[in-house]
């Protein structure tokens, strides 16, 4: 299938017509924004597509980029672009030596560093001397030159230069959760045809308001709020940082509102926080009260202008996508992959039920193997993992489908649903097989618990280890929540759990994390999934005496 324009005539067509409509919102701190034009926007690009030209590069170079959410992530990836490269964005908290691995095997010339915590000084070490260096406006302290200076000094690149549709538009770059990360190469072909297709797929438009603060580096933002908005337009906006959160959205009032589980979670909690769970759900089933509530909660959170909400990267409680639209907000699921640059199924009107990840988007094909795993030939499929002919041609079935790893079933409607990972499935020393992932869906339901990894290979049966709440461990912290407390909760979260398993299934005990799960520790994603293979090794050695211990549940 082919799209109707390529990505970037789309953008020299918003170029000509909204000039001084403002496209990007970046907060510079102190409370203050620098607002972006379209032409703005891409004249700056066209000033930095001359200057890459200048050092030497070749049609078809890579050119990096490490940064959180900015004007300038998108500025630049449109400047390399026009300038006829390709580009590599780096999540902006990967460590040194990830750094160094992506830099070296995507053989990049040249690399853009943006706004970044204080580990750069660490990330540093991991880019290359020889590497070309440009620093983005909110960029740490740097000698590298700069970004306003270049563009100031600069001529820029005339004309609506395009790219071949087979010329490669990026590699990104997986988040690694087992394994170093694989270069997933994507051509402007296809991403134009997907950024077209998730424009009319969730009625993107020029009037629409997102915020935008899931990393660019990986594939869902970056295909549903950059690629989308760079066809639909629309106002973009940017977070500051995780204090500025909740003021950062309420300027932004998004009507588009995309996250990811966890984060979904937090703002539940959040809520409960302030509003006694039981208290909340009575109020709620109230028809008369309802909405006043809902749209109290909603606006306090900054979602009360929220048309669309989405919900990916990972498997989401039915009962929480339920809680959410009882406030009043459209939380849709949706599921795709990195390989398919997340152009793969997406909840819609008709076709929406909590637990299940909606229908085929346009052109999809889909089917179930008969082991269960579920098998995509999507538009946009990519090109192959770079470097590796082998992998490639292994993750495909010989008629062209995209081999996923997860298994899944689906309704007679075309509604799917994610049962788990084939490869995460384990056996326990009863020699049964557990899939984890329903189980840990069913634990993450309860306000107490956050996340949580089911685990037991080899062991008399599986257990799951959980990590509580950020609200719950707080009030633990303070003395206004008991062990004794949180015990009983979770004792009756077991027996309620373990009645809905069958035997070879059900839990053997729970045990609380004594430490938060974070990205800087290595257990979880950069898209906050759970390091399954990093918890594993980290409680390899306690896991005897929990079994010798024999409670229901236990403290690490």
């Amino acid at each position: 299938m082919q799209a109707q324009k390529s990505i970037l005539q789309h953008v020299y067509d918003h170029e000509e017509r909204h000039r001084d409509r403002i496209y990007l919102t970046q907060p510079i701190g102190g409370g203050k924004v620098k607002n972006y034009t379209w032409g703005e926007v891409v004249g700056q690009a066209r000033r930095m597509a001359a200057y890459l030209r200048s050092l030497g590069l070749n049609p078809g170079d890579r050119v990096a980029m490490l940064s959180k959410n900015c004007a300038h992530f998108f500025i630049a990836e449109l400047a390399i672009w026009i300038g006829g490269y390709t580009t590599v964005a780096i999540f902006p908290t990967e460590s040194a030596d990830t750094i160094r691995y992506v830099l070296e095997h995507s053989e990049a010339k040249a690399i853009f560093i943006g706004k970044l915590d204080p580990i750069w000084t660490e990330q540093q070490k991991g880019i290359p001397e020889s590497i070309h260096k440009i620093a983005f406006p909110l960029a740490p302290e740097t000698p590298y030159p700069k970004w306003d200076e270049i563009v100031e000094k600069t001529p820029p690149l005339e004309g609506r230069l395009d790219r071949h549709p087979d010329d490669l538009a990026m590699l990104i770059y997986t988040s690694g959760s087992t394994g170093r990360p694989k270069g997933v190469m994507h051509c402007f072909g296809r991403i134009s045809f997907v950024a077209e297709a998730i424009t009319r797929a969730i009625v993107f438009t020029e009037n629409d308001r997102v915020l935008s603060y899931l990393p660019l580096a990986h594939v869902f933002e970056r295909a549903y709020v950059e690629c989308a908005s760079f066809v639909a337009g629309g106002h973009i906006f940017f977070a500051e940082s995780i204090d500025t959160f909740v003021e950062d959205l309420k300027r932004a009032r998004p009507t588009l509102f995309l996250s990811v589980p966890r984060l979904w979670l937090k703002f539940q909690q959040g809520v409960f926080a302030k509003i006694p769970p039981k208290r909340l759900n009575l109020l709620l089933s109230i028809p008369i009260v309802r909405g006043i509530v809902g749209k109290k909660i909603l606006e306090g959170l900054g979602l009360d202008q929220v048309r669309l909400a989405g919900s990916g990267s990972a498997p989401i409680p039915a009962e929480l996508i339920e809680w959410y639209r009882k406030l009043g907000l459209n939380l849709l699921e949706g599921y795709a992959m990195t390989e398919d640059f997340a152009y793969s199924h997406l909840s819609k009107p008709g076709f929406s039920k909590p637990g299940y990840v909606g229908v085929p988007h346009e052109g999809v094909e889909v089917r179930i193997s008969e082991d269960g795993e579920i098998l995509i030939k999507s538009p946009g499929a990519m090109v192959g993992y770079f470097k590796d002919e082998s992998l490639t041609k292994a993750s495909f079935t010989e008629d062209g489908f995209f081999k996923t790893g997860d298994r899944g079933e689906r309704t007679p409607e075309g509604l799917l649903k994610i049962t788990g990972r084939v490869k995460e499935l384990f056996k326990t020393a009863k020699g049964k097989y557990v899939a984890p992932v329903p189980i840990e869906n069913m634990l993450n339901e309860h306000p107490l618990v956050e996340l949580s990894c089911v685990t037991g290979v080899g062991q008399p049966g599986p257990f799951a280890y959980l990590l509580l709440g950020e609200e719950p461990r707080k009030r633990l912290n303070q003395g206004t929540l008991s062990r004794s407390e949180v015990e009983k909760e979770l004792d009756a979260l077991l027996e309620r759990v373990n009645a809905q398993l069958p035997s070879y299934e059900q839990l053997e005990f729970l045990v609380i994390a004594s430490e938060p799960w974070t990205i800087e520790n290595g257990l979880l994603t950069p898209t906050m999934k759970i390091k399954r293979a990093n918890i594993e090794a980290r409680i390899e050695k306690r896991i005897p005496g929990w079994f010798e211990a024999k409670k229901k549940v236990i403290w690490e």
